[in-house]
C-alpha cells in the first residue's frame, strides 16, 4: 500500500483543491468579483520583482477542470501504471505539469505565463520520453521543438511589452488597441498560441505525442498543454477583436478541423484517432474565438476536457487489455467482455459527436449555430459542417471496430474484467460528461439567449450527424481489400492519411537539404579537398620526395659524385648570371 501512497496523497490533495475552486467560484459569480493580488517577492535598488494573481470566473472555473481531471487521471493511474518501478517519479512529472497549468492560468503577467507556459513545454517534453526508445526521443524532440516556437514569440513579445513599463497585459487591453504596436503583440500571441493549440502549420507534434503514457494523453489533450494556446487567446480577446490577423487564424483553425477530421478516418491506431479528434475540437474552439466569441469558445474547452478525458481514460484500459495492442483492426466484440467500460467510451463518444443533452451538444450545437448567423463567407460555413460530420464518421466507424466487429487478436485471449480502481476514476468523469454541458451553459451565459434561424439551418447539424453516421457505418463495413476505400487515387489517400504531409514537412522536409549539405561538405572538403592539401597531402608529398632521396643516400659514389658536380655547374651558371 506504501507503494500508492503518492497517488492518493495527490488525488486528495487536488480533489479538495477543486471543491475549494467550486465553492469560491459560486461565491465569486454571486458578488460579481474580480481578485488581482500582487506579491512583492524582492525589492533590491528600486527594482521589484512581482508576482501577480488574477482570479475571476474564468481562471476559477478552468483551475476546478484542471484539478478534477488531473486528481481522476492521478487516481487512475495508481492501477495503470501499477508495474511501473519508478511510479513517484511518474506522478511527480503529471504534478508539475499540473502546476504549470495552474500558474498559467491565474497569470495577468508575460513573465509568469512564460514561466507556466516553459513548464508545459519542458515536463511535456519529459513525459513524451518516459518509456525510452527512438519512437519517443524523436516524438520527445518535435513537441519540444514546435512548443518552443511559441516560447520565442512570448519572449519576443516580453521584450516588446519593455515601452509600456509593465508587464500586465491586462492593463492594457482595453485602451490601447488601436495602437499599431499592440497589434504586433496581438500577432505574437495568436502565432504563440498557434504552436501550443497545433494549428496548421504545427500540428504534427499533437499525434506524434502520444508516444506518451495513456494516463499522460488525457491530461495533455483535455485540460492541460493543448489548451493553453486557446485560454492565452480568450484573455487576449479584447486585444485581438479588431485584428486582421484572426482572419487568417479563421481560416488555419478551419482547414486543421477539417484535416484532422479526414486523418482520424484513415488512421488505425487508437490512441491517434483521439488525438486527431482533440486536433479537430481544438481547430473548433480557435476558430470561434477568432469569431470573437470568446465565451463560446471557453464554454467547448471545458466542456471537450470532460469527456476527452475520459475517452482517453477508456483507451488506456482496452489496450491493457489487449496485450498492450492499439491496433482497431485487432478489436472487437469488447462490449462483451468490458461492459462499464464500453459505456463509458460510447457515452464519452457520444459527448464528442454532440449527441443532444450530452456534454457536447451544449458548446457545439451553439457554436454551429452562431456560424449559421454570423455574415461569413461559405468557405468557413462549409469547413465547419463538413467537420462537424466528419466526427460523427470518424467515431460511429471506430464503434464499430471497438464493439460490434468480431473480435480479431490472436486465439488465446486474455480479456479480464474491469480494474475497478480506473473504473472509480472514469465514473466521476462519466458523470461530468453527461451533466456538465447543461450546468456550464447556466452559469457561463447567465442571461437568456435565442437564436433564430430558419429551419433548413437550424436542422443542418442534425443532417450531417445522420449523413456521418451512415458514411461511418458504411466505411466500417467496407473490406480491407476493397478497391480503394473512398474510391480517391493512391496519392490523394496517401496526402490524407499523412496528414497533408505536416509531419514530414516540419522533421525531415526541415532538416532534409541542411543534413544533405553538411554531407557534401563533408565529402568534398573534409574527405575531399582539405585531406589532399592538409594532412594527408603533405603526407604523401613527403613520402614520395623521399624514396628520390632515398635513392641519393645509397652508397654509390658514382650517383652522388654526379650530383655534386651538377649542383657545382648549377652554382657556377647562377653566378655568371648575376
Amino acid at each position: 500500500m506504501k507503494k500508492y501512497s503518492i497517488c492518493f496523497i495527490s488525488f486528495f490533495f487536488l480533489f479538495f483543491f477543486m471543491l475549494t475552486n467550486f465553492f469560491s467560484l459560486i461565491y465569486f459569480i454571486m458578488k460579481n468579483m474580480v481578485f488581482f493580488l500582487e506579491w512583492e517577492i524582492i525589492t533590491l535598488n528600486s527594482v521589484s520583482v512581482v508576482m501577480t494573481i488574477l482570479l475571476d470566473w474564468m481562471s476559477l472555473f478552468f483551475m476546478m477542470f484542471v484539478s478534477l481531471i488531473s486528481s481522476s487521471v492521478i487516481y487512475y493511474s495508481s492501477s495503470y501504471m501499477k508495474s511501473e518501478l519508478n511510479l513517484n517519479r511518474f506522478i511527480y512529472l503529471v504534478l508539475m505539469f499540473v502546476f504549470s497549468m495552474m500558474l498559467l492560468i491565474i497569470s495577468p503577467n508575460m513573465i509568469s505565463i512564460l514561466l507556466g507556459w516553459d513548464g508545459l513545454g519542458l515536463v511535456s517534453y519529459c513525459l513524451v520520453i518516459y518509456y525510452q526508445n527512438i519512437k519517443s526521443y524523436n516524438a520527445g524532440m518535435l513537441t519540444a521543438l514546435s512548443n518552443r516556437i511559441g516560447d520565442v514569440m512570448i519572449l519576443i513579445l516580453i521584450s516588446w511589452m519593455l515601452n509600456y513599463g509593465s508587464w500586465n497585459y491586462i492593463f492594457y487591453l482595453n485602451f490601447m488597441s488601436n495602437e499599431y504596436s499592440m497589434k504586433i503583440i496581438g500577432l505574437l500571441v495568436i502565432i504563440a498560441a498557434m504552436t501550443k493549440s497545433a494549428q496548421i502549420p504545427f500540428s504534427s507534434w499533437l499525434p506524434a505525442a502520444m508516444a506518451a503514457p495513456t494516463p499522460v494523453s488525457a491530461l495533455v489533450h483535455s485540460s492541460t498543454l493543448v489548451t493553453a494556446g486557446v485560454y492565452l487567446l480568450i484573455r487576449f480577446n479584447n486585444l485581438l477583436i479588431d485584428l486582421f490577423f484572426l482572419k487568417f487564424l479563421l481560416l488555419f483553425s478551419g482547414l486543421t478541423m477539417m484535416m484532422a477530421g479526414i486523418s482520424a478516418n484513415y488512421e488505425f491506431d487508437l490512441k491517434k484517432i483521439i488525438a486527431l479528434s482533440t486536433l479537430s475540437q481544438l481547430g473548433l474552439m480557435m476558430s470561434i474565438l477568432s469569431m470573437g466569441f470568446y465565451d463560446l469558445a471557453f464554454f467547448h474547452l471545458l466542456t471537450h476536457a470532460m469527456f476527452k478525458a475520459l475517452l482517453f481514460m477508456c483507451a488506456g484500459v482496452i489496450i491493457h487489455m489487449m496485450n498492450d495492442n492499439q491496433d482497431i483492426r485487432m478489436m472487437g466484440g469488447i462490449s462483451l467482455y468490458i461492459p462499464l467500460t464500453s459505456l463509458c467510451m460510447n457515452i464519452s463518444n457520444l459527448a464528442l459527436c454532440g449527441i443532444p443533452f450530452l456534454a457536447g451538444f451544449y458548446s457545439k450545437d451553439m457554436i454551429l449555430e452562431m456560424v449559421s448567423m454570423s455574415n461569413l463567407n461559405s468557405l468557413i460555413f462549409y469547413l465547419y459542417y463538413f467537420s462537424t460530420g466528419l466526427t460523427m464518421f470518424y467515431t460511429i466507424r471506430l464503434l464499430m471496430y471497438l464493439m460490434v466487429n468480431d473480435f480479431n487478436l490472436v486465439v488465446i485471449y486474455n480479456l479480464y474484467d474491469e480494474d475497478y480502481v480506473m473504473l472509480k476514476s472514469m465514473m466521476i468523469l462519466l458523470m461530468m460528461s453527461v451533466i456538465s454541458g447543461s450546468f456550464l451553459s447556466w452559469v457561463i451565459f447567465n442571461y437568456p439567449y435565442m437564436i433564430y434561424l430558419p429551419f433548413t439551418l437550424k436542422m443542418m447539424v442534425i443532417y450531417v450527424s445522420i449523413m456521418g453516421l451512415l458514411l461511418g457505418y458504411f466505411i466500417s463495413m467496407m473490406n480491407i481489400y476493397s478497391l480503394n476505400k473512398f474510391m480517391l487515387t493512391y496519392n490523394l489517400s496517401y496526402f490524407f492519411v499523412m496528414m497533408w504531409f505536416l509531419p514530414s514537412l516540419s522533421t525531415n522536409g526541415l532538416n532534409y537539404y541542411f543534413l544533405n549539405f553538411s554531407q557534401k561538405l563533408f565529402k568534398i572538403i573534409d574527405l575531399g579537398w582539405s585531406e589532399y592539401y592538409s594532412g594527408q597531402g603533405v603526407f604523401n608529398i613527403i613520402k614520395y620526395n623521399s624514396l628520390s632521396y632515398y635513392v641519393y643516400q645509397m652508397n654509390n659514389f658514382k650517383i652522388y659524385l654526379f650530383s655534386f658536380i651538377l649542383w657545382v655547374l648549377l652554382m657556377i651558371m647562377l653566378l655568371m648570371m648575376i
